[in-house]
């Protein structure tokens, strides 16, 4: 068998084994992914997928969410067509660095995830993703980078844009949870008992609702398929000898799955509005371990009128594992009610 070369490298699907036929070395002519080759600006993609039933029913297993508006013709808002998650393409997106860099050898730790929500995938869509690294910097011994990215529709729509930073290549048990140097207003996920518990955000909102809490629990098996395990990517999320090395007890959760239970909890409180008019910024600050229960909750900070008479609901959101009561993700959110 060959090795495959960046030129007839074609894009996956991020867990399909079938490029491995008659291919040795999936990643051959790719660069180690450390602090030293990055280069900025760095161009990533672009690269087209197909948004299949199977990529959209995969990421309802992985995140546990079987909204109909996903797998039923006639069930969305958007003129009845399915639809895919919001958060369906945000690993597709980070995952763009694996285009110029080897996927096996990272052993890195997504430390902040942001996506804007322009209108949703429909099934059978061609999208087009690319990105760049646009910033590099080290912070208390570690190698962070930045990289903004978009999906785009076939019609040339943005769909979903992100921009996330990343320790490239650390251990990741000396360096989980131990908080974040950025000085702005720390999100403690204390709420008032006398707080009113909303399950859906409407007109008559008000600051200081709170989202009544879901529960999610991730698995190992989800977190195996949502990291790559289809085609042989060893990381600390789908091997426990690469969890043990990077001083972990067990396999983690990946930051960009716990940020698709962000989004999820997002469209049960905003509705179909999320898809068009939703943001999110979260901070990963503690590891989530395989079958750790996990309470996803936030609270309403702001209220705004915005044109055409509706408002603008910003909240703080966050996670919190069950075990310990320790925040795992932490973060903003708005969207709009009309």
């Amino acid at each position: 068998m060959k090795e495959a070369t960046n030129a007839e490298r074609p894009w996956r699907d991020l867990t399909d084994p079938r490029r491995a036929i008659g291919v040795d070395d999936l990643e051959a002519g790719l660069k180690e992914p450390v602090f030293e080759n990055l280069e900025i600006p760095e161009a990533l993609g672009p690269v087209t997928i197909t948004v299949d039933d199977h990529k959209i029913k995969r990421f309802s297993f992985t995140q546990d969410d079987y909204l109909p508006w996903y797998l039923q013709d006639g069930a969305s808002p958007f003129d009845g067509a399915r639809i895919g998650q919001p958060c369906l393409l945000g690993n597709d997106l980070v995952q763009l660095f694996t285009t110029r860099y080897r996927a096996s050898k990272t052993v890195g730790f997504h430390t902040e995830e942001q996506m804007w929500f322009d209108s949703p995938v429909k099934l059978g869509e061609r999208v087009t993703m690319k990105g760049t690294y646009v910033e590099a910097y080290e912070r208390r011994g570690q190698g962070y980078v930045v990289m903004e990215a978009q999906a785009t529709g076939e019609d040339g729509r943005s769909i979903v844009r992100h921009r996330g930073v990343e320790i490239l290549r650390t251990v990741p048990g000396k360096i989980a949870g131990r908080g974040s140097e950025t000085p702005e207003k720390r999100v403690t996920g204390e709420v008032s008992a006398s707080a009113r518990r909303i399950e859906t955000i409407t007109r008559d909102v008000r600051v200081g609702d709170v989202l009544a809490p879901a529960v999610k629990t991730i698995t190992a098996e989800q977190a195996a398929v949502f990291s790559r395990i289809g085609e042989y990517v060893h990381n600390i999320h789908n091997d426990l000898r690469i969890a043990r090395a990077g001083e972990l007890p067990t396999l983690i959760v990946q930051g960009q799955q716990q940020a698709g239970l962000i989004g999820e909890k997002m469209v049960t409180a905003f509705g179909a509005s999320f898809f068009t008019d939703g943001w999110f910024r979260v901070k990963f600050v503690s590891p989530l371990q395989v079958f750790d229960p996990i309470e996803l909750s936030g609270v309403v900070t702001d209220v705004t009128d915005v044109p055409g008479g509706r408002l603008k609901v910003e909240l703080e959101v966050w996670a919190r594992r069950a075990s310990d009561q320790r925040l795992t993700t932490v973060g903003w959110a708005s969207g709009i009610v009309g």
